[in-house]
């Protein structure tokens, strides 16, 4: 790690304003090309005039935000998080506050968001310095290199992975931008 970081220099974190906001772009880029998830995501947020609320991604039908290009799956769990974060007067204050388990345990009770899509959330939107990814293929891909990790069953390799990792607490979202930047 350490030579990753030398190579590297510092990587800043960056933050979003609206994790609410995100958590739809994120459903809205799953399994997409970096370029085709920007298309969509630009179609599906100049679709409102601002930053949607909850109460106006239910008033849209799921036809029109096909429409944008989301598949009937991915507007269905667009609709699950406003109804969620509705149910839960969730605001991205309020996520702001919680430590980042109680994070993964709450959004991830809603249909469409997998631990993987949270993580993204805790480091890119609400700046938390220790998230590991673990099942991040970029990230299991720098270490099998950076670490000539020869492991191939999944349950081994995630252990060792984990066992690596902890020498990077409390920074471990760093070492995460690093070894994605290492693959670069």
């Amino acid at each position: 790690m350490r030579a990753l970081i030398k190579s590297h220099g510092y990587i800043p974190l960056s933050s979003k304003p609206n994790a609410i906001v995100q958590l739809y772009c994120a459903v809205v880029g799953q399994q997409l090309s970096t370029k085709a998830a920007a298309a969509i995501k630009k179609r599906f947020l100049d679709y409102y005039t601002k930053d949607p609320s909850p109460e106006q991604i239910l008033n849209t039908p799921v036809a029109d935000l096909r429409t944008l290009g989301l598949s009937n799956a991915k507007a269905t769990y667009i609709h699950n998080i406003a109804t969620f974060t509705l149910d839960n007067k969730l605001t991205h204050q309020k996520l702001k506050k919680l430590p980042d388990n109680e994070i993964i345990t709450l959004l991830t009770q809603i249909k469409g968001i997998g631990q993987w899509t949270v993580e993204m959330l805790l480091m890119f939107t609400l700046e938390r310095e220790n998230v590991f990814p673990i099942d991040d293929l970029g990230i299991q891909k720098a270490m099998i290199q950076h670490y000539e990790i020869t492991e191939t069953n999944k349950r081994i390799l995630k252990k060792i992975m984990t066992e690596i990792s902890e020498s990077w607490h409390p920074y471990k979202t760093y070492a995460s931008l690093h070894l994605w930047e290492s693959l670069k």
